[in-house]
């Protein structure tokens, strides 16, 4: 039985101002309008759809707890359903992909037994040829069934120095046993990595049985093995039956913060890489999300609107607006409502000093966009000044935020499409279109759309502090409060 397993949690921060702590690059939506976690379980569940048993078996996401709605919504808007999308394990906070692996790796082997294999794939990497994704993972699944840990290795088109590369040995079925990892090389070093033709880009994907990798992790990784049992043993949850696996956060502390690469992979002596040609990109920058979309005759390319005048070699990602580029050369913008990036293709690496940069400044926009994804809906910040913000609210049908309290703000709430439902103090009322609804500071307060079309609402927030963090929950329906 396969397993697929969808790590998803990276921020993604050479991909700012579109990925953000708040909405990481796993939903970052390409030029088709699927998101890359979409694309990671569409291919997952293709490979799996192959094998008549394997089919019956579940997808497994490991994601933080902050993004599970996020998650769900992506599987739920393709239609996919509760059930289709699998099972979800929540991770209290980021802790590398040594713990998760480790954590979901207890989650197959208690439920579908040790031998069971594990087809371990990150959420933001995108695959362009399934066929021969298929075909490397058949060959990985043969050499698991022996025991093996398997790697995916790319074989390299170029001497890139962004990638960590594996050096293969002896041949073992369709793929090599592993001579070792290395880290990522500089030019030269790539160059002559390239010319021997042993050497392959390190994927991070993986395929290895529950067993045999929580066997190599207690061997070459005891802390983090130890912490896993433990967190295991700790988990609350009915853990065969569960769609939703929360682990506890305490447990989860202990956990050594450290890559599975790191732990288990470059340190043991039972590892396997498939060289693998199937169209794979980590997607790690903005000169890949580039590379992904037809050129003109000057070499420019468009997500969006754009419009050039005597430009080449621009790249422009602008869904909102027009942006026009004249006179220009070696660029790439990508502009969002609240932020905009102009960097040189060569520098595209560098973009992650702004996000450290904003994050030393506590600037919103290292974390959040303008709109931001609730579990009832989004907000978006249409204007605030001192003393005053003004949102668009809207709300999925059956929906519903948690009954809160701010102490320094009172808020004004006009429906403009839908109906609502609203707890204000003491009083439940429905607020019909072009209706309103007056909310002291100090007041208990709820809002729920009881309909069956999106409810959409203007919040004018006043008051002396107006911080996301000003809040109080007594009851949600979300587990927030």
């Amino acid at each position: 039985m396969l397993i697929p397993v969808i790590l998803s949690g990276g921020a993604g921060t050479r991909l700012w101002p579109v990925s953000r702590e708040g909405h990481p690059k796993p939903f970052m939506k390409l030029a088709d309008g699927e998101s890359l976690l979409l694309k990671t379980y569409h291919r997952a569940a293709a490979v799996v759809s192959h094998d008549s048993e394997a089919a019956c078996a579940e997808l497994l996401t490991v994601t933080n707890r902050d993004y599970y709605f996020m998650s769900k919504d992506e599987f739920v808007c393709a239609a996919l359903g509760d059930q289709q999308s699998g099972v979800f394990m929540l991770e209290p906070s980021g802790r590398n992909t040594a713990p998760a692996v480790a954590m979901a790796a207890h989650h197959v082997a208690e439920k579908y037994g040790r031998d069971a294999l594990m087809l371990v794939l990150a959420a933001d990497h995108l695959v362009q040829d399934q066929q021969g994704f298929a075909e490397a993972v058949a060959s990985a699944v043969e050499l698991a069934k022996q025991g093996k840990l398997v790697t995916f290795g790319i074989v390299p088109t170029c001497p890139d120095t962004g990638f960590g590369y594996i050096e293969a040995g002896e041949r073992i079925g369709n793929g090599r046993m592993v001579q070792r990892f290395v880290e990522k090389p500089d030019a030269a070093k790539a160059a002559e990595y390239l010319a021997t033709g042993n050497y392959l880009w390190n994927s991070g994907m993986f395929c290895f049985g529950a067993g045999a990798i929580l066997d190599e992790m207690a061997r070459h990784a005891p802390d983090v093995a130890a912490a896993a049992d433990a967190c295991w043993a700790s988990m609350q949850a009915d853990k065969a039956t569960a769609q939703m696996l929360e682990i506890p956060a305490e447990a989860f502390q202990k956990m050594p913060d450290i890559s599975i690469d790191y732990a288990v992979m470059e340190r043991s002596s039972n590892v396997a890489v498939v060289p693998s040609s199937f169209g794979w990109s980590d997607i790690g920058s903005w000169g890949a999300v580039r590379d992904l979309v037809e050129p003109d005759q000057d070499s420019n390319r468009v997500v969006g609107d754009a419009i050039f005048v005597d430009s080449r070699n621009t790249y422009v990602q602008s869904p909102d607006r027009v942006v026009a580029a004249v006179g220009v050369a070696d660029l790439m913008i990508i502009d969002t409502p609240d932020a905009l990036l102009v960097a040189h293709p060569d520098r595209a690496q560098d973009v992650k000093q702004v996000v450290a940069r904003l994050k030393k400044r506590d600037h919103d926009a290292y974390k959040l966009h303008r709109t931001v994804s609730r579990p009832w809906g989004t907000y978006t910040v249409l204007e605030e000044g001192p003393r005053f913000k003004i949102k668009r609210i809207e709300v999925k049908p059956g929906a519903s935020l948690s009954l809160q309290m701010h102490h320094h703000r009172s808020e004004h709430w006009i429906v403009v499409s839908g109906m609502a439902k609203v707890v204000n103090g003491d009083r439940e009322i429905f607020v019909r279109t072009n209706e309103s609804t007056y909310i002291p500071a100090g007041h208990k307060h709820r809002l729920e759309n009881p309909g069956v079309l999106d409810l959409v609402m203007i919040e004018v927030q006043s008051g002396e502090y107006l911080g996301e963090d000003d809040i109080v929950r007594f009851q949600d329906v979300y587990g927030r409060a």
